[in-house]
């Protein structure tokens, strides 16, 4: 199965590490890997059985903690109460069944202590007898850590599925879009749009700064009236203030400078400092806020007929602040939005604006296809190989 899943991820981007079809289909083949080694060693451990093998490695594992603890003593002609006590314990722990594996190793240890005079080569020669049971100690371990990679192995195949399945419908959309014309002339269109957002902030910009707080709020109310134009309409406390009181004369920008003054210095300016502080003041982050970028056309432009129809609404609005110049920007918009060729223009947009250079690139080869189907062949490669590999 790994050389199916290699294969599978044999067209993945090119030089692209981070690939999700190449990264699922190597996460895929690491589990197969990962798993037919655990299947090795279990395998190993059933022929002998596992009773018998854990029982090898406990008792290697008690004799050489045995020899461990008595060596100092034990040998010589030193404490002979430990010595006793050595033989003893080791000729217990050492004394297994004979079929159990690597009896002979257990039995050879023994022999090599049984002596009434113990020398360091003795221990040394019964370590080294007992090395065939140590084996399964180094067994045992190697299937602890063979599982412990399993499971890694699988979690990991997992998340790689998921963002493969992220990838897969990525490029179903790629390939949804492959009918765009990447070759289409995007300047004009997005020249004369880019030309109008343009003056049209900057017109209200010097709107906001010259323009009475009241002519503003009358200018967004009327906004806020027109479908295709999203305004936030002033707090009602407020507008109130700027209806009612003589500061509603004077710029938004005024107003804000207003509130920064000391009460003695804002006395000089209006007829009711506290009135300004509470109206204003307060709804400072809002005035602040206030832009013409509701009045600017979207990137991409909306649908031909939907486009048209909103700047048929934005045209007077605009020529209430912005120049003539501006106004016919925006006609000449709408004049294209309603073109035959405008259909082609706005795909185009709408994919190199949705798309990164890479799957522009898969477009442009007209590999969009191809590669949403090795996608899925990956997929389904990896989705065999957590079937077959569930434990």
């Amino acid at each position: 199965m790994s050389g199916e899943t290699a294969g599978a991820t044999s067209g993945g981007a090119e030089g692209d590490e981070d690939d999700p079809v190449r990264g699922a289909g190597e996460a895929a083949a690491r589990l197969r890997e990962r798993y037919d080694e655990l299947r090795r060693i279990e395998s190993r451990i059933d022929d002998h059985g596992r009773d018998r093998v854990e029982a090898a490695a406990d008792a290697y594992r008690h004799a050489h903690r045995i020899l461990d603890r008595y060596e100092e003593d034990a040998v010589g002609s030193g404490d002979f109460e430990s010595y006793v006590r050595f033989r003893g314990e080791f000729g217990d722990a050492v004394d297994v069944d004979d079929d159990l594996p690597a009896a002979e190793a257990f039995e050879a240890a023994d022999e090599a202590v049984d002596k009434r005079r113990l020398s360091d080569e003795d221990f040394a020669t019964a370590r080294e007898a007992l090395e065939p049971a140590g084996e399964f100690v180094d067994l045992l371990e190697a299937y602890d850590d063979a599982v412990d990679d399993y499971r890694a192995g699988r979690k990991a195949a997992k998340e790689a599925r998921k963002r493969l399945e992220s990838r897969v419908e990525e490029l179903r959309e790629v390939a949804d879009m492959a009918d765009a014309d990447l070759d289409a002339d995007l300047d004009r269109l997005r020249r004369p749009i880019d030309s109008y957002d343009e003056a049209v902030m900057e017109a209200f910009r010097e709107f906001f700064k010259s323009a009475s707080a009241r002519e503003v709020f009358d200018f967004l109310d009327r906004a806020d009236a027109t479908p295709f134009v999203d305004v936030d309409v002033p707090p009602t406390d407020l507008a109130e203030y700027v209806e009612t009181h003589a500061a509603g004369e004077e710029p938004p920008a005024t107003l804000l400078e207003y509130a920064d003054y000391t009460n003695s210095k804002l006395d000089h300016y209006v007829d009711d400092p506290g009135a300004l502080r509470t109206a204003v003041a307060v709804h400072r982050t809002y005035l602040e806020r206030l832009d013409g970028e509701p009045l600017t056309l979207d990137w991409p432009p909306k649908p031909g007929d939907e486009l048209a129809y909103e700047i048929d609404e934005l045209v007077p609005l605009v020529g209430r602040i912005a120049d003539d110049d501006a106004v016919a920007t925006l006609r000449s918009v709408r004049e294209l939005a309603r073109s035959d060729e405008y259909g082609r223009l706005r795909r185009a947009a709408e994919v190199r604006h949705a798309l990164d250079d890479g799957d522009l690139a898969l477009i442009e080869r007209g590999e969009a296809d191809e590669r949403l189907a090795e996608a899925e062949r990956t997929r389904s490669v990896v989705d065999d190989v957590l079937s077959e590999t569930e434990r």
